[in-house]
């Protein structure tokens, strides 16, 4: 299925999970860093607050382990896990993230990145796997009110861009960003990384792929 180039001015992706391959490390070490102070947190549980706002993330971890979690702490020590992990490893791209985002540059598309980590990490991320002067704007949730799954990062990100969402694109992995995309009513394409499409899903997108090289191929 072809989108009409008249019609979509603009691509928007979420980061983590998109464009990089960090969500399988995030959400394990999560689990690694809440064991180490006592908490039995499973993947499923480190699944539930992808993307999510630092704020709601704790609610959520608090609701099911109580009061107790020490958010801060935990997420604190599941950060240095995670940075060490990448001064050791490196940060892996997504397979056909530098084809396909230059590929979107060269037929005319603006292009931005959307994501719930903060604006240093981002730049270093995106930096070091050279695609990080593709993007017009990058916009982080600390730069908005409410990140997601609350609209407020799409709208700004298409308000920046000078483009009213049903112009733009935004291409997601998780549930809690497919959300916010469709919330603030753009078309949203999702990627699935470590979890399968639900109905919930296929009810907020205008389509599924399986990597970026196919989202390519439908917006070329």
């Amino acid at each position: 299925m072809k989108i009409n180039n008249n019609e979509i001015k603009a691509i928007v992706f979420d980061m983590d999970g998109v464009l990089i391959d960090t969500e399988k490390y995030i959400t394990r070490y999560w689990c690694m860093a809440a064991r180490e102070y006592g908490f039995p947190m499973e993947l499923s549980h480190a699944y539930m607050i992808r993307s999510l706002q630092k704020d709601d993330a704790s609610k959520k971890l608090k609701e099911i382990f109580g009061e107790s979690f020490n958010f801060e702490a935990i997420r604190n020590r599941r950060r240095e896990l995670v940075n060490e992990h990448f001064e050791i490893y490196g940060i892996e791209p997504k397979p056909y993230v530098k084809e396909t985002v230059c590929k979107l540059k060269e037929a005319g598309y603006k292009l931005a990145v959307a994501t719930s980590t903060d604006i240093i990490r981002t730049e270093q991320y995106l930096r070091k796997i050279d695609i990080f002067n593709l993007f017009d704007e990058i916009i982080c949730s600390n730069m908005v009110d409410n990140g997601k799954p609350m609209p407020d990062i799409y709208l700004y990100a298409c308000k920046k861009m000078g483009f009213e969402p049903k112009e733009c694109i935004a291409v997601e992995d998780s549930t809690n960003g497919i959300i916010s995309a469709y919330r603030a009513n753009m078309n949203v394409i999702m990627i699935p990384d470590l979890t399968k499409e639900t109905e919930k899903e296929r009810s907020m997108t205008f389509k599924i792929v399986n990597n970026l090289k196919e989202l390519g191929d439908i917006l070329y």
